[in-house]
């Protein structure tokens, strides 16, 4: 949030601190980011909308950074996962494939982990890699905050990780009072664009251009009194035609006008400010801080904005629901519509349709007698010519004794919806009207008219009436329709990585979202499966034991999770079984609070189990009784987690060894390779020892300080380690002393190839792809060991370890 608008904010804060519990923000640190702090929810709570998005729980305002990437919908926003007040900002973060069904994503940007004050900025997709800062198959989210000038952080990993740019460096510094960078693509121009919104000389907003979203140069500055903070700037095509292009520059009051951009100057020959929303449009109101998409399909330009008035028990304010945003010619000159994305149909049901009435203060029955819903559309056109009646409209939420919690009105004489101007069109008046749970929006004149506004709904069973009205005379109801419009929420995973489609869903036990996955208690057998189905298959994922006696993968199982499941068993094995029989047992030591990586592969009947990483399968059996089914993951009589359920051959590739074993940390496997995770020094290390070898892999940290190849270690990895470390230093270690050191520069989420020659007491360490070791050191302390990998303070993947 920002320093000054937050004094508008002050009361709305203090109210709720008032009436809800709320502790204060805090910042993260490396070794459990990505946070996810958030408890259970439903999304069923009084008030929380059911086709709005509100954070799982926390503080929410402004929408931040939002992008479509790699098939979905980001939507990043502030947020205060700790607290239901304004504190210490971070990024939250949610994904949609629909703009309707959201899922919660852990927070984005953190504080202690990511450097400034991560207040509202914008996003962009950056396809064409022009920062180069792409390090994956994915294309890069690129996203700017900061005060007083600009910093960049970046996501090769489509949203789940970041880092920031040159640590945090501002690569653009503004001296005056300055926040909510917005970025966008200068397709005319081949370049970058931003908006800043800046003090300076009052209230505006700089403009610069980029290359490559990492050097910007000043260009021009456009000051208005009525531009104050959260500005974005973007074109549309007057009434459609792409010849006619106009752009449009808007501030957080949803104030607006439209104009020119040349690439390096806005102007407007109409600067009078028009209004795009009729709601309250101040911090904490109805409608504020609204941004538009980048990249959506199709060339669409889609707006969503902060509703601050919506709370409940664990949550505090909502977005709008997306809206398709064009321009379009009135008398009065160029004007932006805005019309709900068309995928809200995607949650229709029990559709009802009225024509040709006559409505009057004595109108029995009304149309709408005997409609119930809590969540619903309502589209309604009247004929005011030589209508009588002095109002009419709808009420919201009615219940028995004639009262309801939401009145929508139209006055026939001041030619006003709501209070607020909205003139017949050829002698019709109609209207849209969204009803939700705590949010109310309401549409009309094709658009021209929006307003937004959270409303604090009854949803009881006797307060779910729909009432049409008239009163002082009579009004022709041309048709209304009436749409249920069913929850949106549900559908996605929030930490649960897996490339397997949903919807997921349970048989047996109580299944909820952690940081390290989806978490089960269970007093038998639990199922969680996914809804694709194999037959020949390789299939793996990570299995996190508590208090559970077992936990595994379950494949060509039915929708009770009937079929194989290969697990571990704290009994002290590996086990193939299905329902009533046990295909064949691996006896190894499993301890509770252990995790380990399994994998299955089936070729027909025959059915292959690996453990930890090892080489060769631990079991090789044969069974015909299920060929093929689902996919998923069992749990048995206890706690566990289950992460990185995933098909196809992705995963470690390094050298022949049996079993592997952490050394404190946690360690995953990905399609991309080992994942650890370390508060200090960690280490996973494979059962394989040598004395001279050359061992090497590709090594990055995600976020934190730095990771290596280990080697000649003992069991608890005691030994030499050959590091990239993100001060900008590739080290060669022991326990106890720095060994030798070779400066360059090292960033976060790239990968770097570090190649170790060992010769005696000879260590050669080489870098990248040059011929010469940048390390050529001596030490006799360890003669020989195990390989094995480290992440100190941080996260980092290695892959492709070799032995030779």
């Amino acid at each position: 949030m920002r320093r000054r608008a937050w004094a508008l904010l002050l009361p709305l804060a203090a109210l709720l601190a008032a009436l809800l519990p709320c502790t204060p923000a805090a910042a993260g640190t490396v070794q459990d980011y990505p946070e996810f702090p958030y408890p259970p929810t439903t999304y069923s709570e009084p008030y929380r909308g059911q086709f709005h998005f509100s954070s799982r729980s926390g503080w929410m305002n402004d929408p931040n950074g939002l992008v479509y990437a790699n098939g979905h919908y980001h939507f990043f926003y502030q947020h205060n996962p700790h607290g239901l007040a304004w504190d210490t900002m971070h990024w939250g973060h949610a994904t949609s494939p629909d703009l309707v069904h959201w899922t919660q994503k852990p927070v984005a940007l953190e504080p202690g982990v990511h450097p400034g004050t991560l207040f509202s900025g914008g996003g962009v997709v950056d396809k064409d890699d022009t920062s180069g800062l792409r390090t994956g198959s994915s294309d890069p989210i690129v996203v700017f905050s900061g005060i007083d000038g600009v910093s960049v952080f970046y996501s090769n990993d489509d949203g789940r990780t970041f880092q920031a740019y040159d640590k945090g460096r501002k690569v653009i510094d503004i001296p005056a009072d300055s926040r909510d960078p917005k970025v966008f693509w200068d397709a005319a121009r081949h370049r970058w664009a931003m908006v800043v919104w800046s003090s300076q000389d009052g209230n505006g907003v700089n403009i610069y251009t980029s290359p490559d979203l990492l050097h910007w140069t000043f260009a021009s500055r456009y000051t208005a009194p009525w531009l104050f903070e959260c500005p974005d700037l973007y074109p549309l095509a007057l009434d459609g035609d792409p010849g006619r292009q106009k752009w449009i520059l808007t501030s957080a009051s949803s104030q607006y006008v439209v104009g020119s951009f040349d690439g390096t100057t806005f102007t407007t020959d109409r600067p009078q400010p028009q209004q795009m929303d009729h709601g309250t449009t101040y911090a904490g109101g109805g409608f504020y801080a609204a941004e538009t998409f980048t990249g959506a399909p199709g060339g669409r330009t889609v707006q969503m904005a902060w509703q601050g008035g919506n709370y409940g028990s664990t949550w505090t304010g909502d977005a709008t629901f997306p809206a398709t945003l064009a321009l379009v010619t009135t008398p009065d000159g160029p004007r932006i519509t805005r019309t709900p994305v068309a995928e809200l149909e995607s949650l229709a049901s029990d559709s009802r349709t009225w024509k040709n009435r006559t409505l009057d203060s004595a109108t029995r029955p009304d149309p709408l007698a005997g409609v119930k819903a809590d969540t619903y559309e309502l589209t309604a056109q009247f004929d005011v010519r030589g209508a009588t009646a002095e109002t009419f409209g709808f009420d919201l939420h009615l219940r028995s004794d004639g009262t309801a919690d939401r009145r929508v009105v139209y006055d026939t004489r001041a030619q006003t919806l709501q209070g607020k101007p909205l003139r017949p069109r050829d002698g019709k008046v109609t209207m849209r009207i969204l009803v939700d749970r705590g949010q109310l929006e309401i549409f009309a004149d094709g658009g021209l008219y929006s307003l937004s506004d959270n409303a604090s709904f009854d949803s009881s069973a006797d307060s779910q009436g729909i009432g049409l009205f008239s009163l002082g005379g009579k009004v022709t109801l041309d048709s209304a329709t009436f749409t249920r419009l069913n929850t949106s929420w549900g559908t996605g995973q929030s930490t649960l990585r897996s490339d397997l489609n949903g919807p997921w869903h349970a048989s047996g036990g109580t299944w909820s979202d952690t940081g390290g996955g989806k978490r089960v208690s269970a007093p038998g057998d639990a199922f969680y499966l996914s809804a694709s189905a194999g037959s020949d298959a390789t299939y793996q994922g990570d299995i996190s034991l508590d208090t559970a006696r077992a936990g595994g993968l379950t494949f060509r199982a039915d929708a009770a999770g009937a079929g194989y499941t290969a697990n571990v068993d704290t009994s002290g094995m590996v086990k193939l079984w299905r329902p009533g029989r046990d295909i064949a047992t691996y006896a190894t030591p499993v301890a509770a609070g252990s995790t380990h990586h399994l994998k299955v592969r089936t070729d027909g009947d025959r059915i292959r189990v690996w453990l930890d990483n090892g080489t060769d399968p631990v079991i090789d059996a044969t069974d015909g009784t299920y060929a093929s089914g689902l996919f998923g993951a069992n749990v048995y009589n206890g706690t566990a987690t289950v992460q990185n359920l995933d098909t196809g051959t992705g995963g470690l590739a390094s050298f022949t060894a049996g079993r592997w074993s952490p050394r404190d940390g946690t360690w995953t496997v990905e399609p991309d390779g080992l994942h650890g995770t370390g508060a200090q020094d960690a280490f996973y290390l494979s059962d394989r020892t040598g004395a001279d070898f050359t061992y090497q892999g590709d090594l990055s940290v995600t976020n934190g300080t730095a990771t290596g190849l280990t080697f000649r270690a003992g069991s608890g990895g005691a030994g030499y380690t050959a590091n990239i470390d993100t001060s900008g230093v590739v080290k060669l270690w022991r326990p106890g002393r720095d060994i030798a050191a070779y400066r360059t520069q090292i960033v976060e989420g790239r990968a770097y190839h570090l190649r170790v020659r060992t010769d005696g007491d000879r260590i050669r360490v080489w870098f990248g792809d040059g011929p010469d070791p940048v390390i050529d050191a001596t030490d006799g302390t360890y003669t020989s060991g195990l390989f094995g990998v480290n992440v100190f303070a941080g996260n980092a993947v290695a892959q492709n370890l070799s032995v030779g």
